[in-house]
């Protein structure tokens, strides 16, 4: 078991975090932060088809990803404090100590649609980056997030694997498993949601509570099926194909209007699916809309490139919704202390 007590850098960066206080914002880092989708919903202040999704108490210090791709569409979206760094090599003493550490570390190999490599992969190991970072500077909370193939991997060892080594670090950690259109979101995507909270604290966040608010693919994007410009960011970017098929939810068929889409996945071209009226795969603005990125969240790279990122990334509606629940925790611990005090 790793020990509470953790030697000071000579850095001018210090891991002594200030104590909790529910007057101001709690500070986080991200890691594998992609194009921020996990992030924007942890921040909030968006609007996504007319609703508006509160800002959460949160202000996020440093992001970082190895897609430089990634950082770019970050920047220009959410902030600078996006930096390009391979996780696998990284220093956390040159970081930033933050409250909270959030992070997608890497589900390739442990989808059920990749090449399954498990824990025998470098990719497959990137977790341990949000444990070096642990180990040196003791958050109070981390937020992980993967692939629910992940729980069946080798029958539930590779699971209990990455649970014991997040543990060892000194916190106590439930999984959350929770399918986004439960919450809003307009497609059926479920997602391992790793709540950790140090040992030292008391309490622990509470899963959000579904909306049951079933939402359409039409009811998402339906408002642009006439549009064929970019008088809508990205609207005009799609991969031409053949008819859509009968198949099994991998790419070939076309959404059903009534229902929540399909999964949006990071594979472009073969893997975008079809629309649901239309006699095309659905455009880049379209993916990004089913994955609740609001239309000021633009894409500037190539239609390739956008898809993968938009397909990777969380939905910051779902994401909002876990925000809210570990921004309450926080906030009840800090008003615990203020009462002690």
């Amino acid at each position: 078991m790793v020990t509470m007590q953790q030697k000071q850098t000579d850095s001018n960066i210090t891991n002594t975090l200030p104590p909790l206080n529910k007057s101001r914002n709690f500070s986080v880092v991200s890691y594998f932060s992609g194009c921020g989708g996990l992030d924007l919903g942890i921040v909030g202040g968006f609007l996504y088809k007319d609703k508006e999704y509160s800002k959460l108490p949160f202000q996020i210090l440093g992001a970082y990803d190895h897609d430089i791709k990634c950082i770019d569409t970050y920047k220009a979206n959410i902030g600078d404090h996006a930096k390009k760094e391979d996780l696998s090599e990284a220093d956390p003493s040159t970081m930033p100590a933050a409250e909270v550490l959030i992070g997608g570390f890497p589900c390739q190999d442990f989808s059920s649609c990749g090449p399954q490599g498990g824990l025998a992969t470098i990719r497959g190991q990137m977790y341990k980056a949000m444990i070096r970072y642990m180990n040196h500077h003791k958050p109070k909370l981390v937020i992980g997030e993967n692939v629910p193939h992940l729980a069946k991997m080798g029958g539930g060892s590779i699971l209990e694997t990455i649970l014991t080594d997040f543990r060892d670090a000194g916190y106590r950690f439930e999984v959350w498993t929770m399918q986004a259109k439960d919450y809003g979101v307009p497609q059926g995507r479920v997602r391992l949601i790793f709540v950790g909270v140090r040992e030292d604290l008391e309490g622990f966040p509470v899963m959000p509570t579904p909306t049951n608010e079933v939402n359409s693919i039409e009811w998402a994007i339906g408002d642009l099926i006439n549009i064929t410009d970019d008088s809508v960011p990205n609207q005009s970017q799609f991969f031409k194909a053949n008819k859509a098929k009968k198949g099994n939810g991998q790419g070939d068929e076309a959404n059903r209007a009534d229902e929540p889409a399909y999964t949006i996945r990071a594979n472009a071209k073969s893997r975008v699916h079809f629309h649901y009226k239309l006699e095309r795969r659905l455009t880049v603005r379209e993916c990004a809309r089913i994955q609740t990125f609001p239309d000021s969240f633009v894409f500037a790279h190539s239609k390739t490139s956008s898809i993968m990122q938009i397909g990777n990334a969380v939905p910051p509606v779902l994401a909002h919704h876990v925000g809210t629940s570990i921004a309450d925790y926080l906030q009840n611990i800090a008003e615990r202390k203020d009462t002690r005090d």
